[in-house]
């Protein structure tokens, strides 16, 4: 009689238990469901995302994005890279185009061709959009490894109100040093024209200073935004409470 009772006990307690598991089991699960539908849903809701505070910033980087005219019909109809004359100006009279004059600036032991030029041979660039360290060669086969990008890329002007600028304009616009940084040319290339709608750098610790500079570069130029853009330049400058907009 008492091994029974003993037998009753112990399946009664290890029914118990497995009850007490199986709570368990599901208390996580809903506790995954809903960490899951806050950080998902409103990046996919923009309506549930200004309701949570998503796009909500603060610094003069989001004063000045919230300044900018927002255009949701933007068009490339007419657009040509040439137009921006890229490389074909010499504005501080060095003998040098732009590319040199931003490889030069921004790469670490920077070696140029020869003495007293301004022609960049070699230097070392930590890759704002990677995080990775690029050793630089001047030559046929290796100056693609570091590329000079527009950070709102020439296109993205183009249909934010650059196709309505003179060519002198535009020749400014696509030379100016303060929308121009040396990268990884790889990132470059899968950039493309991309606005930051559709594309941020992978190296998430640059990507509030990305966004603020493409911001200083619309306010300079009195580009326009679309909403879609806006959103994801707020929805980084979120991230970064006080950030500013770089100076030139």
């Amino acid at each position: 009689m008492t091994r029974r009772r003993s037998q009753h006990f112990g399946r009664k307690y290890l029914n118990g238990a497995g009850l007490f598991e199986r709570m368990l089991i599901l208390l996580v699960i809903l506790i995954v469901i809903g960490v899951t539908i806050g950080l998902v849903l409103p990046r996919v809701s923009p309506k549930l995302a200004e309701m949570t505070g998503r796009y909500r910033a603060t610094g003069t980087a989001a004063q000045t994005l919230d300044s900018l005219a927002v255009d949701d019909h933007p068009s490339s109809r007419g657009y040509d890279r040439e137009k921006f004359g890229y490389r074909q100006t010499d504005v501080d009279g060095n003998g040098c185009d732009v590319r040199d004059d931003v490889l030069g600036r921004d790469l670490d032991d920077v070696r140029y061709t020869q003495r007293g030029s301004c022609k960049v041979q070699s230097g070392v660039l930590e890759d704002p959009y990677t995080g990775d360290e690029i050793r630089f060669q001047r030559g046929r086969n290796t100056s693609a490894a570091v590329q000079i990008d527009h950070v709102v890329a020439l296109q993205n002007a183009w249909q934010s109100g650059a196709n309505a600028w003179s060519a002198k304009k535009r020749y400014e616009f696509g030379n100016d040093m303060y929308n121009l940084i040396a990268v990884d040319g790889a990132a470059n290339q899968e950039k493309s024209s991309a606005s930051a709608a559709y594309w941020l750098p992978e190296n998430s610790g640059y990507r509030c200073e990305y966004v603020a500079r493409q911001i200083g570069v619309k306010d300079k130029y009195g580009l326009t935004v679309t909403t879609q853009e806006k959103r994801a330049m707020l929805g980084v400058l979120h991230s970064c409470p006080g950030q500013a907009v770089p100076e030139e």
